[in-house]
């Protein structure tokens, strides 16, 4: 079924992100300033005044240093479940290859910045409390370790020594 949608929004359904960013997200796609937005915890501190563990907002800033470092970019985060995609973005990377677990999201930022998207970061503030679902310390740990092999596959696949299918072309495959 086709919906024929141009702007796509992922939020993830753990109650810690408020939907009231969206109309902002959608008009900076629409006028075509980026191809995708995140809402980042990270900036503007909303990450620790809304409860986020310490240890997740250490991890956190730990694997982003180590992934802007790798994938050759500047974010304030990859971890954000928070984020806006333009149809264009979507129909041009393949992430049918992409892993159907947590690390889905963190493949498909690498894909997106592989092929060169405009990305933009807003300051979205975050709610962490009891009700709110968060992954556990294993998961996490499983997390982490996936991100740092999506980091050093898009270090190898970007200065030509990788060739992996998470970065083929979904039209032609290769």
């Amino acid at each position: 079924m086709e919906l024929g949608g141009d702007i796509v929004i992922m939020l993830h359904p753990d109650y810690q992100y408020t939907p009231k960013l969206i109309p902002s997200m959608v008009n900076i796609i629409g006028d075509n300033l980026y191809q995708v937005v995140l809402g980042s915890r990270i900036l503007g501190n909303g990450a620790l005044k809304g409860g986020m563990p310490i240890y997740k907002y250490i991890a956190n800033r730990m694997l982003t240093f180590v992934q802007n470092i790798l994938v050759n970019h500047k974010l304030s985060e990859y971890h954000t479940g928070y984020r806006a995609f333009s149809r264009e973005v979507l129909e041009g990377i393949d992430f049918n290859n992409n892993s159907d677990d947590f690390i889905f999201d963190n493949e498909m930022l690498s894909q997106i910045i592989y092929k060169s998207y405009g990305i933009a970061e807003v300051t979205c503030p975050t709610k962490y409390f009891d009700e709110a679902s968060s992954i556990n310390f294993a998961r996490s740990t499983k997390y982490g370790l996936g991100v740092l092999r999506v980091s050093f596959c898009h270090f190898l696949q970007r200065i030509g020594l990788g060739n992996f299918k998470l970065y083929n072309d979904p039209k032609t495959g290769v």
